[in-house]
């Protein structure tokens, strides 16, 4: 084999590194056909997928754009909301802090006028018992008076009337205390 490939190499007259006009005018000739193809054909569609593609990138980045705005905007937005609850949130502390303010005003003044009414009562109360005890002194002091009045006089006197005697007159003497 190697043989032949030899004798085909004299036979075109040398080697790879030879120069052959033939070869060269007809290699000329169909690469200016396939250049004239390429030209007329090849080119034109090659062209118009690239700028097609270059509209569809185009489109895509202005389709980016607009969807980075409405983001954009929608965070705006919701800043805003945020911002809003944030206040209301405020507002609602400070009515619940006045509501209790005013809970506690009222549970407070509430609570003086029991206190009040119990002190007043117990007050009450005092003075009925103070003049209880004070009514029982009487009846106590009339009856010891009459006891050592009788003994000083060594009689023995009627003690309903004695004691109206002396009611009498302990009663007398506790208006003219009372004037004063």
């Amino acid at each position: 084999m190697l043989a032949l490939f030899q004798e085909a190499a004299h036979e075109t007259g040398g080697g790879p590194f030879s120069i052959n006009p033939g070869l060269i005018l007809w290699t000329l000739i169909v690469f200016g056909i396939l250049l004239f193809i390429l030209w007329r054909w090849g080119f034109p569609v090659l062209i118009k997928s690239v700028e097609e593609r270059e509209r569809k990138i185009e489109k895509q980045l202005q389709d980016a754009e607009r969807a980075n705005a409405e983001a954009q905007r929608l965070l705006d937005e919701h800043k805003k909301q945020i911002a809003a609850a944030h206040n209301q949130a405020q507002e609602i502390l400070a009515k619940a802090k006045a509501v209790s303010e005013k809970e506690r005003a009222t549970l407070l003044a509430k609570a003086r006028e029991e206190y009040d009414a119990l002190l007043n009562r117990a007050r009450k109360d005092i003075d009925a018992e103070k003049e209880k005890a004070i009514q029982a002194l009487r009846r106590e002091a009339v009856d010891l008076s009459i006891a050592a009045a009788s003994r000083v006089i060594e009689a023995n006197l009627d003690t309903d009337a004695n004691r109206k005697l002396v009611s009498e007159f302990l009663e007398s003497l506790g208006k003219a205390e009372k004037k004063k």
